[in-house]
């Protein structure tokens, strides 16, 4: 698929032929003659395995899965995927969104880790009137104070992580924690969920401190831990992809698990532990939002991914997948890409797909409810296949991975 460069922006085509129109051709209702997807995330930096281009790639799955299964009488007939790299900066973000929604006409932006920059994103769709999904970033803020009526929170969240590790670690012996968290909003919520989380566990925070993002030097933190008072028995690292990454290889370098401090990744994704290799963290647990080695329909899916990437898809692969498909089925219910019909499409619906077990895109405050798994790294001596790292040790049901009622300060 030819990739076309322009102004940072790059159109990643997926396009159906034909006129636009409503379900089973009744009338032009699709803006522009067809439904423009746009996929906003890091595609060079510390975020890009995770997701990055790969991402992209998830989403032309999902456009091709939707015209597959509605052919002629798909009320989008031609759909577009663009893409550009918001490099992990909120006012690149911010820009990026902007150029997306006006130039390329992108009637829904995906994805987006880094919470910062997510936040940013949200601002742009609540002003402009445009959808904004949600997939790569962890903050409460967007289904909090920060939520409007055009954003939604798809794939996890800091809550669902602190509440899956978090207290399972504490409850099973691990009462004083050191926690070190990426000093923006993704690593200060972190730190925020995870303190309640513990302490609700019967744990304490020894203490928390903030590393600079990005950071490829975490040595100060590391030889800190084992000196604090009380000796903490757990560090838990809030960084993600590429920083997980170099503070892992740190922490086995100062030998703390021979010291006696255990380790917790409040965010791990597949592709990190690939980067590390399985042994560099046997045994530590984390909570995943989706594993496409946990069941045959996971798997399926993951060999079709395979076939296109090489690679295994995250959990934000399949949730980009899942996302950009609610959303043609949003479309495709109410016959047009109109912002607020898709809204209403899409508030209080049932998701049950490749990605989201027993889901439900909350009405009150446009949160994805789906199961969640708490999993643990496999040494290297149970890996039986490529990228078979990960094992399941339980089901975490919707209604208790994420925030049990809205938070008040939303107000959609």
């Amino acid at each position: 698929m030819r990739l076309m460069g322009w102004g940072g922006l790059a159109a990643a085509g997926v396009l159906l032929a034909g006129c636009a129109g409503g379900p089973g051709g009744g009338g032009g209702k699709i803006s522009d003659g067809k439904v423009v997807l746009a996929v906003l995330n890091d595609q060079t930096a510390i975020y890009a395995d995770l997701s990055g281009r790969n991402s992209i790639e998830a989403v032309r799955m999902a456009v091709a899965d939707y015209k597959a299964k509605y052919g002629d009488k798909a009320a989008a007939k031609e759909v577009e995927v663009v893409s550009a790299d918001h490099q992990n900066k909120p006012d690149v973000a911010n820009t990026k969104a902007q150029e997306l929604y006006d130039r390329q006409r992108a009637d829904m932006i995906l994805d987006v880790p880094t919470s910062s920059a997510a936040l940013a994103v949200a601002n742009v769709a609540k002003n402009k009137k445009k959808i904004f999904i949600d997939v790569g970033a962890a903050t409460t803020e967007l289904e909090g104070k920060q939520c409007n009526k055009y954003t939604f929170h798809y794939g996890y969240n800091s809550y669902m992580l602190a509440h899956g590790t978090g207290t399972a670690v504490t409850r099973d012996g691990a009462k004083n924690w050191y926690i070190v968290y990426p000093d923006y909003a993704f690593g200060q919520d972190m730190n925020k969920t995870f303190t309640a989380a513990v302490q609700a566990a019967g744990g304490q925070v020894v203490k928390a401190d903030p590393a600079p993002f990005p950071n490829d030097n975490f040595s100060t933190f590391l030889l800190k831990a084992p000196g604090l008072n009380p000796k903490p028995q757990v560090l838990g690292t809030m960084q993600a992809g590429g920083d997980l990454v170099n503070l892992v290889k740190q922490y086995n370098e100062y030998k703390l698990k021979d010291k006696g401090v255990q380790l917790a990744a409040g965010l791990m994704f597949l592709t990190d532990i690939h980067s590390l290799g399985p042994d560099a963290m046997a045994g530590t647990r984390f909570t995943d939002a989706w594993y496409w080695n946990a069941n045959p329909q996971n798997r399926a899916w993951a060999d079709k991914f395979q076939a296109k990437t090489g690679k295994r898809p995250t959990s934000v692969h399949a949730a980009n997948y899942s996302a950009a498909l609610q959303y043609l089925e949003a479309v495709q219910r109410g016959g047009t890409d109109a912002s607020d019909d898709v809204v209403k499409q899409l508030e209080g619906r049932k998701v049950e797909d490749v990605f989201a077990r027993n889901g439900t895109i909350r009405a009150q405050d446009h949160l994805l409810l789906h199961d969640a798994y708490l999993a643990q790294v496999k040494p290297s001596s149970e890996v039986k296949e490529p990228w078979d790292y990960q094992r399941i040790l339980k089901t975490i049901p919707a209604s208790e991975a994420f925030q049990p009622q809205p938070d008040p300060a939303c107000k959609l």
